[in-house]
């Protein structure tokens, strides 16, 4: 059964995150949102800006728009994954058109995810916060830790408890009501919790972690479609793919056929 790994409190240094627009205003709209979130944030104009402050910052997180003029987001994309020094670095593409044909380039170029225009923050605070975790074991924004650098909410201890178990086997639906009794919480709580520190519900922080891991299964495995869709919590294969397909814009199959990363023989 695939499990993913544990989370840990988050560092006490803040999140670097590079947002990457030639919009002035998309740029300043997002960047100040992740501030308030007490992420440290650079900006960029165009791809080839993007390219050169992430050589020099190496943020933790890179948020970049696709179409943008002297050097668009997949040219900048190839370049930062050609790069020893970012070829590591997550990045997100950020777009307001998001076609199938679009979504597969940018997968196969090496981007992790998509945040459609216009925002929605609880969206971005999300997508996010995952990627973050992911490469760098943040588990929740740093702005949710007190002054001490601990997080000593009840409510964080609540989310962080509650996240390790639904992390820990992701093919598990868990009853809503069994979670929270099993965290000290009720279910009210424990999705306030939820919104607090990932922005969505519980449900919804499964669905995104699902879809998360069923992308580093279709391209470090040669896993089944089906035996993958088992393993994360999925009816069918055929719903598994339904779901996929609604979040990336292509079937579990098509994505193994185009991405890079994908194990020989998948």
């Amino acid at each position: 059964m695939a499990n993913m790994s544990n989370t840990t409190l988050a560092p006490s240094r803040s999140a670097r995150i590079l947002v990457v627009d030639d919009r002035e205003e998309d740029r300043h709209l997002l960047a100040d949102f992740l501030r308030r979130q007490d992420y440290r944030l650079y900006v960029a104009e165009d791809g080839r800006d993007g390219v050169e402050k992430a050589i020099y910052i190496q943020p933790d997180l890179i948020l970049m728009d696709v179409h943008m003029p002297v050097c668009d987001g997949i040219a900048a994309c190839r370049l930062l994954k050609a790069e020893p020094r970012t070829m590591a670095i997550p990045l997100i593409f950020l777009t307001a058109a998001a076609l199938p044909e679009e979504r597969v380039q940018g997968l196969v170029e090496g981007a992790v995810d998509y945040i459609t225009k216009p925002f929605n923050f609880d969206e971005v605070r999300l997508r996010v916060c995952i990627h973050l975790n992911a490469s760098h074991g943040y588990d929740h924004p740093p702005g949710e830790l007190d002054q001490s650098g601990t997080a000593g909410s009840v409510d964080s201890a609540v989310f962080r408890a509650a996240q390790r178990q639904m992390l820990q086997d992701l093919a598990c639906t868990p009853e809503l009501a069994a979670l929270a009794r099993s965290v000290g919480s009720n279910t009210r709580q424990l999705n306030e919790a939820f919104r607090k520190h990932a922005g969505v519900t519980v449900f919804d922080y499964l669905r995104e972690a699902r879809m998360k891991e069923a992308l580093n299964l279709l391209c470090e495995t040669s896993l089944e479609v089906q035996t993958i869709a088992n393993d994360l919590g999925y009816g069918s294969a055929a719903n598994f793919s339904t779901a996929f397909r609604e979040r990336f814009g292509l079937s579990p199959r098509q994505y193994r056929l185009t991405s890079p990363r994908a194990v020989e023989g998948a």
